[in-house]
């Protein structure tokens, strides 16, 4: 009997880290039909850290999350366009915004024990008529079971789905199964769940599949796995194996993969692959948004990017705190001196 799913592409959100958020309204519009045409269920485009994520700390954007959306919208024909909006960094009335430019779902995204931020705007989201998912970043971050409950913080909220969101790239597929379960067993039966898994520990695909296997919905993934960091789920190779799963979707396995090598990669001024930077990051379980940071100051303090991304899995650090990769390498350049002195 054959597993249905639900297939997000995400190359024009997260993707957006993976060029330094520098995309040009054209390339956004290629991408889309692409996409669209190869029969993704819905397709994400906003600033890399969200709706109006533009900034110094996070990194400014080539063009405004409007520009974006409105050459999304301008070309999309069957695809569900999708935002994703952080508390505190995008506002009720942005959504309004993207709403009025033709965004039909949202993703209101928290750290993975901060449920409680998104409940003013999952509830306006709501109103507003959208589809609306909680998406709890670096779930690697807490236990299974507190996870589970921040969940169903976000079901009562009013969520129609509900995410295990690796930003890290940290889960195994032990890990993954174990939250899916926990998800479904405090969840109500309507309410679905999704993943988003990043492939630093190059499990990206098999923790998609192991996720689908017990019980998720949502797969997000993207062409040529376009994404922080190692990248997200490569969609050309999930939709390989979901065919040989027997998973039942609307896409087209070798459209995706023209789109993937065609349009998308060489779009890419650092290729997104499992490399010695980017492996560091899943084992230490740093955000994926920390790599091009982490490789900034690593050329201007001559710090090694993996002692970098190391000390911020130390530090626990969470997305919005970019600026301490600058005091972690201050901070080894006075150790480095007084060793030497």
């Amino acid at each position: 009997m054959s597993t249905p799913i639900y297939v997000q592409e995400v190359s024009l959100r997260d993707g957006m880290h993976a060029v330094r958020h520098r995309i040009t309204p054209e390339d956004v519009k290629r991408i889309v039909i692409a996409a669209d045409e190869a029969g993704v269920d819905a397709i994400e485009v906003a600033h890399g850290d969200g709706l109006t994520g533009g900034s110094v700390n996070y990194g400014p954007g080539s063009n405004s999350d409007w520009e974006w959306i409105e050459a999304a919208a301008s070309v999309i024909k069957n695809a569900r366009l999708t935002t994703l909006l952080l508390p505190g960094v995008g506002t009720i009335e942005d959504l309004r915004r993207a709403y009025d430019l033709g965004v039909r779902s949202v993703r209101v995204a928290t750290h993975c024990t901060e449920a409680d931020v998104s409940a003013q705007h999952i509830a306006a989201a709501r109103e507003m008529g959208m589809d609306v998912s909680g998406f709890l970043m670096l779930n690697h971050m807490a236990p299974t079971e507190v996870v589970a409950q921040q969940a169903k913080l976000m079901e009562s909220y009013g969520a129609h789905c509900v995410y295990i969101t690796d930003s890290g790239g940290r889960l195994t597929m032990n890990d993954v199964r174990d939250r899916a379960r926990a998800y479904r067993d405090v969840l109500n039966d309507e309410t679905e769940i999704g993943i988003h898994a990043h492939e630093n520990l190059s499990l990206s695909v098999a923790n998609s599949v192991v996720a689908v296997e017990n019980g998720v919905y949502r797969v997000d993934a993207s062409l040529a796995g376009h994404g922080a960091g190692a990248g997200n789920c490569p969609i050309e190779a999930f939709i390989a194996v979901a065919n040989l799963s027997d998973f039942k979707h609307n896409c087209d396995l070798f459209k995706l993969q023209d789109a993937a090598d065609d349009i998308v990669r060489p779009l890419q001024d650092r290729p997104v692959r499992v490399d010695r930077e980017t492996l560091t990051m899943g084992y230490a379980g740093v955000y994926s948004s920390f790599l091009r940071h982490a490789e900034n100051a690593s050329a201007r303090y001559g710090v090694d990017t993996r002692d970098i991304l190391m000390e911020c899995g130390r530090r626990g650090l969470v997305g919005g705190q970019e600026d301490m990769i600058v005091d972690i390498c201050l901070t080894k350049l006075a150790e480095r001196e007084a060793a030497d002195a």
